[in-house]
């Protein structure tokens, strides 16, 4: 590869990151918005915004490295980069491991959160706002049913004789969303793998540029 393959190589790789770095910029922006408004919840302990906040963050984080790696060709950015890229690839696939092994206890733990968090509802303003979204996201009503209200549901229930629990809602939209899920996942552990063999591929080629023009 030449000089010539080198600065294709260099601009593909700055511009591959510059489009995850806006990609951050957008997620983080949700983030503090969702943040601010505090009106959508994941989980009990785990609100929407915090998570946006953390991923978009960190794709800024680790784009930033790319792109300035690449298009100066800094061997100690691109090595940063690979090495973050690295780490989270393997974060990744120690999650999907471990939510695969203890499935059963996750799904245990979220239904105790989610009953013990019904109980602070009135005395709580972000649990409070936590079941409201969450139930006028998935038109769901307490975690089993409107029995889990004791007779009193708030008015973010649906109205009906066959409203579902939002625990059984959600275990039913991911099953059925779960190709999608998993190819979503795929796609960004291929495009992970790219970035860190894009990287690798550029250090070897600034080596070899070096020593060719005796630099």
């Amino acid at each position: 590869m030449g000089m010539s393959g080198l600065k294709l190589l260099k601009y593909v790789l700055f511009f591959f990151n510059l489009l995850f770095w806006f990609c951050g910029c957008c997620i983080l922006g949700f983030g503090i918005y969702f943040l601010i408004h505090n009106n959508l919840w994941l989980l009990p302990f785990l609100p929407l915004g915090n998570v946006l906040v953390i991923v978009g963050s960190i794709i800024m984080v680790v784009a930033f490295l790319g792109c300035m790696g690449s298009i100066k060709e800094n061997k100690c950015l691109l090595m940063s980069f690979f090495i973050l890229l690295l780490i989270i690839l393997l974060a990744e696939v120690t999650l999907a491991i471990l939510l695969f092994v203890y499935e059963q206890k996750l799904n245990k733990y979220v239904s105790e959160s989610l009953t013990t968090s019904i109980q602070k509802y009135s005395s709580d303003n972000s649990t409070r706002e936590m079941w409201d979204s969450i139930q006028s996201l998935l038109q769901c009503c307490g975690v089993n049913g409107t029995s889990d209200w004791n007779g009193h549901p708030p008015a973010s229930c649906p109205q009906g004789p066959q409203v579902q629990g939002c625990y059984a809602k959600a275990k039913q939209w991911f099953h059925s969303n779960f190709l999608h899920v998993g190819i979503i996942t795929i796609c960004v552990c291929v495009i992970q793998v790219l970035g860190m063999s894009f990287a690798l591929t550029l250090n070897c080629q600034i080596d070899k540029t070096s020593q060719a023009l005796g630099l």
